[in-house]
């Protein structure tokens, strides 16, 4: 396991039909490296955690709970395979392209060591937008990827130190749950009566998530003392 490429964006305007302009991040291009990685700071002041890389929109990207991206190479060839085009290392806005690391497959709270100094945790998976529609210009995009439940893994920083393509990854913890990026996805995106599920992976998952799946647990439990009332 290791990273295939690193991969970094700058700040650029786009054309967006319903704005008269919208500046992102997301077109990323491999680096060499090395590249500091540390944790950014909280949503809404936070950036990137990769040096270097820009976050425009920091309403809804980066902070500490979305400071790194990881999509995994073998998903983008499935996606070529699918779409009849070429995806190169940073296609959908990832800063890590990994090889030999099932992403969607991780558990809430497990953590990656990349190279010797930093340690990375898993938790949530990218959510699609539109503006990685309109990056991509495929027709339909945020409901296809959706639909596939594929969707790459956000990492928080715990140890922050340097990465650069080419570095081994190291599982060097996982959780007692089965709290998988994609069961948290599904249960994000379309599968809502999942959201209990996700409890058990407590602090790790994202904080929005959590607060979401505590939320409808919540009101799920005052229907079931409804109606035992009734």
């Amino acid at each position: 396991m290791k990273i295939l490429s690193l991969n970094l964006g700058q700040a650029a305007a786009v054309d967006v039909p319903e704005e008269s302009k919208s500046v992102t991040g997301i077109d990323k291009r491999p680096v060499a490296g090395p590249v500091r990685v540390a944790a950014p700071g909280p949503k809404g002041v936070g950036g990137s955690g990769l040096a270097g890389d820009a976050v425009c929109n920091r309403r809804h990207h980066g902070g500490n709970d979305q400071a790194v991206y990881a999509f995994a190479r073998e998903d983008l060839d499935a996606w070529e395979r699918e779409l009849g085009r070429d995806l190169p290392n940073g296609s959908f806005g990832e800063n890590l392209t990994t090889e030999g690391l099932d992403i969607s497959g991780a558990l809430i709270g497990e953590r990656w060591r990349i190279g010797t100094e930093v340690v990375l945790e898993v938790t949530a998976g990218r959510v699609p937008c539109l503006t990685f529609q309109r990056h991509l210009g495929e027709r339909g995009w945020v409901k296809r990827f959706a639909g596939k439940a594929e969707p790459g893994a956000y990492l928080r920083v715990v140890r922050p130190g340097e990465i650069r393509a080419g570095d081994p990854i190291e599982i060097v913890h996982r959780p007692d749950h089965d709290v998988t990026v994609a069961l948290a996805f599904r249960a994000t995106m379309n599968e809502r009566e999942l959201l209990p599920r996700l409890l058990a992976a407590g602090e790790a998952l994202h904080p929005e998530i959590l607060e979401s799946a505590r939320t409808y647990a919540a009101q799920q439990d005052g229907n079931a003392d409804s109606a035992t009332r009734r």
